[in-house]
């Protein structure tokens, strides 16, 4: 059975209307020897309220036209919803497959009328859990939020779905109780109630604080201070789970990826994060490719 089945370009994907029944022999009898242009792989047909979801082979696929010759029913009425969503690019099959789960739970295929007034649909949604663990404040946190970006526009990668895994430094610091904290950086805009925060990025006077940082943090403050501090390590790369998106400092311009996970440079780019994805896609789901 095809999971997250995706028609690669929905130019393939051609609309047709029927009045009568949309069983396997109604269909058979409406279709074959008909003609389809050349592109045309899979048949959306739309009978009032019902949908069904078919693959057709053509006699020829050089031919402008060519008669189907083959059809094989994907989903009948009783498994297809369609939906019209404006604001959806249907040729996102992470867009489409989060569309699916949302608005039509359940149903084993979902056609979409998105973006451009484009159809496409998605057969058996089953989106594969991305875990992006990441670090803030800042917020938003910006590894999820570059994790986004690139899927709302990736068309070659199995449909994900991204689940924020996110390490709040200010918890971190309820946890280890400290009158001075040091943190890596002012930019991270971190405060602690009742506490001095300071930021190694400024080189303050050496003090008897806590750090929260990591390996990277460490080695600076060795290097400013001829010393080792108390540290509690947030390190988002720690004991990654099969899943996982997430990031390193001690990783400055390259993309490291291990058993099933795959992390990024503390600074990456959205080049570096798509990447990474799509590394870490093909660990998840290595038969995938677009129908």
């Amino acid at each position: 059975m095809a999971v997250n089945l995706v028609p690669g370009r929905y130019r393939g994907v051609a609309v047709a209307t029927a009045s009568g029944p949309l069983d396997d022999g109604a269909l058979r009898t409406h279709f074959l020897g008909r003609e389809a242009y050349r592109r045309t792989r899979f048949l959306v047909v739309c009978a009032g309220e019902r949908t069904a979801v078919l693959r057709v082979a053509k006699a020829s696929e050089t031919e402008l036209f060519s008669p189907i010759v083959e059809l094989e029913v994907l989903a009948g009425p009783q498994e297809c919803v369609f939906l019209h969503r404006p604001d959806v690019d249907t040729a996102i099959p992470s867009v489409l497959a989060a569309t699916a789960v949302a608005d039509a739970p359940g149903a084993r295929a979902v056609v979409v009328r998105g973006r451009y007034e484009h159809v496409n649909f998605i057969l058996n949604p089953r989106p594969r859990r991305v875990l992006v663990r990441e670090v803030v404040p800042p917020e938003p946190a910006k590894l999820f939020d570059q994790a986004q970006r690139v899927l709302a526009v990736t068309e070659d990668l199995p449909p994900l779905e991204l689940v924020p895994d996110v390490v709040d430094l200010t918890e971190v610091a309820s946890a280890h109780p400290a009158g001075h904290y040091l943190l890596p950086c002012r930019g991270s805009g971190v405060t602690v109630a009742g506490a001095k925060v300071s930021y190694l990025d400024e080189r303050p006077p050496l003090a008897d604080w806590t750090l929260l940082g990591c390996e990277r943090s460490r080695q600076i403050h060795r290097w400013c201070y001829g010393s080792e501090p108390f540290t509690v390590d947030f390190c988002p790369k720690r004991d990654p789970v099969p899943g996982t998106l997430t990031k390193c400092c001690l990783q400055e311009e390259h993309v490291e990826a291990g058993e099933g996970w795959v992390s990024v440079p503390w600074g990456s780019s959205l080049e570096q994060v798509r990447e990474a994805l799509t590394g870490l896609a093909r660990a998840l789901e290595p038969a995938w490719a677009p129908g």
